[in-house]
């Protein structure tokens, strides 16, 4: 097992994605009542499993012999992954695509104590269960066979990435557009509230001016509600990704992606009508 070439690691790599896929998709799909296609990327791979399943393999390969440190540092390896892939991608999208913030013991909702526990038993499944016989036909294949499926693979899932990237980044762009315009709405309301209660005192002169000024936040409040309202059309792109993940939140855009979602289903359901009336 210490003797794997490159192109048998991606391969294991590529097997574990779409394992993890199809227990991922199967279990949020019973869950929901609906078939669920589960991941950040469109086709039927979930490189958290992969990287799991490899991270596993490396730091458990030296105490393979002994169950009890297969689990536990399974678990720790397995664990670390899954947090660093949770902060980085809440850095960067600003939305966590998995969040076990309603779970117990958890923390800042990327990793949790069952998940973790769930990772060990994983590790004794894999070491002594299923990976044998995934090794076993890995190392039966051909030379080259072994090298054109593993860079084929490879090309098909870093495609596949570069897209479901974008969409994430215009994901992020829609959010933070929306809060924007909503702290601009915000100061405006202010101002507004500010402005009537002056009328009521002013003289005349200075009324007519108060009134004049609350036109014009007036307008430019009317001007940020069809900007949000334009900024939340439908994007089939970003509601895929959103359908598929649907534990996905964000501690930064929180209230925006609920009204996000809440907009996207009412966009839906108006379209649907539309198709029924013709």
């Amino acid at each position: 097992m210490y003797s794997y070439l490159l192109q048998q690691w991606l391969l294991f790599f590529f097997i574990y994605c779409f394992l993890g896929w199809c227990w991922e998709s199967a279990y949020v799909s019973v869950r929901k009542r609906q078939w669920v296609n589960r991941g950040f990327l469109k086709g039927p791979f979930l490189p958290i499993y992969g990287s799991g399943a490899l991270a596993v393999l490396v730091s458990t390969l030296p105490v393979r012999e002994c169950p009890a440190l297969v689990y536990i540092f399974g678990l720790i390896g397995a664990t670390l992954l899954e947090l660093v892939t949770g902060i980085c991608m809440e850095n960067l999208f600003h939305v966590r695509y998995w969040d076990y913030s309603n779970q117990k013991f958890h923390y800042k909702g990327h990793i949790c104590l069952s998940s973790s526990v769930a990772w060990g038993f994983f590790s004794l499944a894999m070491i002594y269960g299923f990976h044998k016989p995934i090794e076993r036909m890995v190392l039966g294949l051909p030379y080259r066979f072994t090298n054109v499926s593993s860079f084929i693979l490879t090309a098909i899932v870093a495609a596949d990435f570069a897209v479901s990237f974008k969409t994430a980044m215009e994901l992020r762009d829609i959010l933070d557009g929306m809060e924007r315009i909503k702290d601009e709405m915000k100061k405006l309301q202010r101002r507004a509230e500010i402005m009537e209660a002056f009328i009521a005192d002013s003289a005349e002169k200075r009324k007519e001016e108060t009134m004049e000024e609350l036109r014009r936040i007036r307008e430019k409040q009317q001007m940020y509600r069809e900007r949000m309202k334009a900024g939340i059309r439908r994007n089939v792109s970003v509601e895929r990704l959103l359908k598929r993940n649907p534990t996905a939140a964000s501690r930064k855009y929180s209230t925006a992606l609920k009204e996000y979602r809440e907009q996207l289903l009412k966009g839906i359901r108006e379209e649907i009508e539309e198709r029924i009336k013709r």
